[in-house]
């Protein structure tokens, strides 16, 4: 696919809604790269967690996360979008549920990095972590303590 066409492609996704909560499952986008074990893991916790997700592995992320406006400082392996909200990371389920139950006017959120322990990067060691909402200008606050 041509870039121009990844990115109308990227773009339509990230700022169109999906099902709405009252419709059945949510449909959630995942970009990932066709190499990262932990991005599958993640995508299974959240097809366990009752999410509908459509996979798409593409080699260079960048773009997606540029056109989506995550802060460098927030970025991690994986990007989600889900009825406009977009997900960063190895956020957990529940989280993801309760952003989409309470409507926050934010961008999304996001687990930056990969810490261990988190849904998708489980090895038998926890690294305490957070999980942020952040918004289009970069701010940021905690959603979840974990």
């Amino acid at each position: 696919m041509q870039r121009a066409g990844l990115l109308a492609m990227i773009v339509t996704l990230f700022f169109s809604a999906t099902v709405s909560l009252a419709e059945g499952p949510q449909t959630m986008t995942v970009w990932k790269t066709p190499w990262c074990g932990c991005c599958g893991n993640w995508v299974r916790h959240m097809e366990e967690a009752g999410f509908e997700v459509d996979v798409r592995e593409i080699e260079d992320l960048d773009v997606v996360k540029r056109q989506a406006g995550i802060p460098e400082k927030l970025q991690s392996c994986h990007t989600a979008t889900v009825d406009g909200y977009i997900i960063e990371g190895h956020v957990p389920a529940p989280d993801v549920k309760r952003l989409l139950q309470e409507r926050p006017k934010v961008g999304g959120l996001a687990v930056p990095g990969m810490p261990s322990g988190s849904p998708g990067m489980e090895n038998g060691q926890f690294d305490a972590y957070e999980v942020l909402t952040f918004s289009r200008n970069g701010e940021t606050a905690v959603f979840n303590r974990y």
